[in-house]
């Protein structure tokens, strides 16, 4: 039986293809994670694996429970049927979320985590390409209020022996008192230390990750390497982390001159917590970031002020979290004031 098929293809503008897709752009990220997660596991063990298992977990399992289903919420990619949870957005989130949190954190709240960052920070705004926050950072605030102690409770690399050892705070069960960390085992983030203290930690051990923190906070030379990597396969926009961390420099290295004993130095300010892993993978979401170049430019310059002021004048040591979901919040205010004016119409005309 001959099947007849239209020789005139009639479909709106534009007609160029990039051959960007979603599975690629997450493969693409997933892929600059992985030294990340493997610096992670080096200097914290099975620990930090585990915790980000979890979170991926949590994120997976919930968007196959509360995604959205049916032949309406599918696109075809290379002769392949996609769906919210196989194109691999779930599982970025996932991994993205374990790698801000702790080595110590218990998994069950790992697991809440994820699942909490695509539920409100994803669904609920009507899925992928819908949300107005990060999903990863919602699931990371969500726990930073829920459970501030166990949030801030860090181990220094090279305490748990061995690449296989396991900490026990990991097994904890819901609700219930995590054990103690042991006294040579624990240990203050560079940037406690720097807001406590005001001693600064060598750039060496910024470098190299010898520090405690975050999972992804471990080695700004594998985060430098990823960023790169990202930045040749066009990724994200180059306008985003440039002017973050420029303005993160600019800003501090200003204060650092006008009272050198009492700001920490531009380079310490740009080695030290998650801004450069939130200025790579978190700020740069294309979903919650503008698109626009003009926009993308002040997004980046705001994210970096709010780093300086929320580290050197807020309650806690570190601001990047908070910075990237108040400009993704600004966002949509960002794209309406920079967004290239139409030919043929004055400014101010719709």
């Amino acid at each position: 039986m001959r099947q007849n098929t239209p020789r005139l293809v009639v479909q709106a503008a534009p007609f160029l293809r990039e051959g960007v897709t979603t599975p690629g752009l997450m493969r693409d990220v997933l892929l600059a994670l992985a030294p990340v997660l493997g610096m992670a596991v080096w200097h914290f063990g099975l620990s930090a694996l585990l915790v980000v298992l979890a979170a991926t977990l949590g994120s997976v399992a919930t968007e196959w429970l509360l995604g959205p289903k049916g032949p309406h919420h599918s696109s075809v990619v290379d002769g392949t049927e996609l769906t919210s949870l196989t194109d691999g957005s779930a599982a970025l989130t996932g991994v993205l979320l374990g790698l801000t949190l702790p080595p110590t954190l218990p998994l069950w709240m790992a697991v809440l985590g994820g699942a909490v960052g695509i539920g409100l920070g994803k669904l609920v705004w009507g899925g992928l390409g819908q949300n107005l926050f990060n999903p990863a950072l919602v699931g990371r605030a969500f726990l930073q209020a829920a459970f501030p102690t166990a949030l801030t409770t860090w181990v220094v690399p090279g305490g748990v022996t061995g690449s296989s050892a396991l900490l026990a705070r990991n097994f904890a069960w819901p609700f219930l008192s995590a054990p103690p960390v042991a006294e040579g085992l624990s240990g203050a983030t560079p940037l406690n230390v720097m807001k406590f203290a005001h001693q600064p930690t060598p750039f060496r051990e910024l470098l190299w990750g010898n520090i405690a923190g975050s999972l992804g906070e471990t080695s700004l030379a594998v985060l430098a390497l990823a960023g790169l990597w990202l930045l040749v396969r066009r990724a994200f926009d180059w306008r985003i982390p440039t002017s973050i961390l420029l303005t993160v420099a600019a800003f501090s290295g200003f204060l650092f001159v006008l009272v050198p004993e009492r700001y920490p130095s531009p380079g310490f300010m740009l080695g030290a917590g998650g801004l450069l892993f939130g200025a790579v993978f978190m700020a740069t979401d294309p979903v919650t970031s503008p698109l626009a170049p003009r926009g993308a430019w002040l997004y980046g310059i705001g994210i970096g002020l709010l780093v300086v002021l929320i580290r050197i004048w807020g309650g806690l040591p570190e601001g990047v979290m908070y910075a990237i979901l108040l400009m993704n919040a600004a966002t949509p205010l960002l794209e309406r004031f920079t967004q290239p004016r139409a030919f043929g119409h004055a400014r101010g005309l719709p």
